[in-house]
């Protein structure tokens, strides 16, 4: 009599998740996308910078960005998956190709999910840095300091409130920018800069520098034209920053799932019958029971 079909191992014996794997996995993944964002950096490929000649950058450098960001996280979720695929345990060799592949998938997906928190986690910690670091020192304020609102538009205000005279008093200079500066970043609202803002800074430009009335105005004038393009400009790359970091999250999700069974591919071919598949479709020859 036939033999009856053999179910897989028991889950106490190889269990559904193996997180070690995952892990492993995950760090890689983290690690390899660390490394190509630190060199996107050097060479240039990023839509925010603290120069403010970044805001210079065209359309085209923009997007080539976001493709970069979506080759990385198919590079790093890619490998990520491979790694949890490779050294995820084996399962029995009666287990249905399709169910270890299934597997193999699933601890792809889970790698993604990992390493895009650990992502998040880093770029939190980052941005809380350059926070700090773009804070005020107690007694290093002065015209080129940039205060909370103003990074965007620093270099407007320096210009705005450009003159020979000098505040004595560094504390005064600081809360004047972070006025001014609030003030210009209401020049992006559908009213703009409202009318007794607008004279109050031509009052400020005109006792801060000593220019006269029609000349305050017109440095005022082109000070909220400026800024108002700026931010406009701030607006565009972050859209499409945050179009292409939900695109290239997704695709990363993908890369990880097939990369996972490719590696469990590999992993399982113990006897040189297995071939390559991009898409991680099994074909390795089966064994029998006997």
């Amino acid at each position: 009599m036939a033999d009856t079909f053999e179910r897989p191992a028991p889950l106490f014996t190889v269990p559904y998740v193996q997180w070690g794997p995952v892990f492993a996995g995950a760090v890689s993944a983290a690690a390899l996308a660390t490394v190509l964002h630190a060199f996107a950096g050097a060479v240039g490929l990023a839509v925010s910078s603290t120069a403010p000649t970044w805001r210079d950058a065209s359309t085209g450098l923009w997007i080539l960005s976001g493709v970069y960001l979506i080759l990385v996280a198919l590079a790093s979720y890619g490998l990520g998956g491979y790694i949890a695929g490779l050294l995820r345990e084996r399962f029995a060799t009666t287990a249905r190709a399709h169910e270890i592949e299934l597997r193999d998938n699933i601890h792809g997906l889970l790698v993604w999910a990992v390493a895009t928190l650990i992502t998040a986690f880093l770029l939190l910690a980052a941005a809380s840095a350059s926070t700090r670091l773009a804070a005020p020192s107690g007694g290093g304020a002065g015209p080129a300091t940039s205060v909370a609102g103003e990074n965007i538009i620093a270099y407007d205000v320096d210009r705005l409130l450009r003159g020979d005279r000098r505040a004595a008093d560094a504390g005064d200079v600081t809360a004047t920018r972070a006025e001014v500066a609030r003030i210009l970043l209401t020049s992006s609202g559908h009213s703009g800069v409202a009318a007794e803002d607008r004279g109050y800074l031509v009052r400020l430009v005109g006792l801060r520098t000593g220019l006269t009335a029609p000349e305050a105005e017109r440095r005022v004038d082109t000070a909220i034209a400026n800024a108002k393009n700026n931010i406009a400009k701030a607006r565009r790359s972050t859209t499409i920053l945050a179009f292409m970091a939900g695109a290239a999250a997704l695709l990363g999700a993908v890369a990880a799932w097939f990369a996972a069974a490719i590696g469990g591919q590999h992993r399982d071919d113990t006897t040189g019958s297995g071939r390559w598949n991009v898409l991680g479709r099994r074909s390795i020859t089966q064994i029998p029971a006997e």
